[in-house]
């Protein structure tokens, strides 16, 4: 397939504002061992985007500086060693690093294809998403049908993904947000009740709704303040999973709770993990979720496309939080 010499990006000029995004040109990548080159039709845009662009979230060692760490598009160079992919096949892909370019590079084992039925632009929309809630509400949080789920932050494209893959599951799921529209946005993807946290106290609203039993998994974005409220409202054997640090790094919690009632406080991060590591779960993916998209059972929730050279502009919106589900940007 022929590859051009250079291509454009957008690129962080300096830690900053949205405003910090520039268009650039830089020279097409290589793929190398065990890696591909993809052509990128759509990028996910995320949370880690902004804090690395912020200079708050730097690029692991070895990955691009560009930000975006998933895409879709289709596959034109094999680097030496790859197996069981092939020019031309379109696929999504999670990145350490790269994805907001024309072409980017990502590592063979991560590379999935695009599900029968779903866009390139739903497509570049899953990988970190649904990554991130498989193993930290599946595989750490131990989900499994009759739980009762709280997922915070519940608008956002973590929050539709949980919401809808917990609900696939048969748990029975609460969501938070930030408004009464929003809230109803939740109950529209599978929660039970959506919670308005700037008029409702979350902690009460699931006492009562679980009549005092509690919630047996947490997926917290929040942590700060929220970390003992979640354990406070943890059913026996809880698990509370903490996923981002939105509210603060630090919280100050009973450990004479997390022994009596046998809690699990846990968390991680995704980016920095090897490419082996990262591998287990996009197998696990695509064995457990695969098969959900394709049925439609569940499906990214797209609220607003951007080109690739108005990045600033999708990075503008993502920190009103005014949206419901993903910004993607197409190329």
């Amino acid at each position: 397939m022929s590859v051009p010499v250079e291509m454009t990006v957008v690129e962080i000029a300096a830690p900053g504002g949205p405003e910090q995004l520039k268009p650039a040109r830089r020279p097409v990548p290589r793929p190398g061992d065990g890696e591909v080159l993809v052509r990128v039709a759509a990028a996910g845009v995320n949370r880690p985007d902004v804090m690395q662009r912020q200079g708050r979230y730097p690029a692991p060692a070895g990955a691009s500086d560009l930000p975006g760490l998933e895409i879709a598009g289709d596959i034109v160079a094999l680097g030496p060693k790859v197996s069981g992919l092939s020019l031309g096949d379109k696929v999504t892909a999670l990145l350490p690093g790269g994805g907001y370019a024309e072409y980017a590079i990502a590592a063979a084992p991560l590379c999935l294809p695009v599900p029968a039925g779903i866009s390139m632009v739903e497509a570049a929309a899953i990988p970190e998403t649904f990554f991130t809630v498989w193993t930290n509400l599946f595989d750490r949080g131990r989900c499994k049908a009759g739980d009762t789920v709280l997922i915070h932050g519940g608008t956002s494209g973590i929050g539709t993904t949980a919401i809808q893959l917990a609900a696939a599951w048969g748990a029975r799921v609460y969501a938070t947000a930030g408004s009464d529209d929003k809230a109803q946005a939740c109950q529209r993807l599978g929660a039970v009740r959506g919670i308005n946290y700037r008029t409702e106290d979350f902690v009460e609203v699931m006492r009562t709704e679980t009549e005092g039993k509690g919630v047996d998994v947490t997926l917290d974005m929040v942590a700060g303040s929220y970390v003992a409220r979640n354990l406070d409202i943890a059913a026996l054997e809880g698990r509370v999973v903490v996923i981002s640090l939105l509210g603060g790094t630090r919280a100050e919690i009973n450990m004479g709770m997390i022994m009596t009632k046998r809690l699990t406080l846990t968390g991680s991060t995704l980016r920095s993990r090897t490419v082996a590591q990262k591998a287990e779960v996009a197998s696990a993916v695509r064995k457990n979720i695969w098969p959900l998209l394709a049925a439609g059972r569940v499906r990214p929730v797209i609220h607003a496309t951007f080109a690739l050279a108005d990045a600033s502009e999708a990075h503008r919106l993502m920190e009103t939080s005014n949206h419901i589900g993903k910004l993607v940007l197409t190329i």
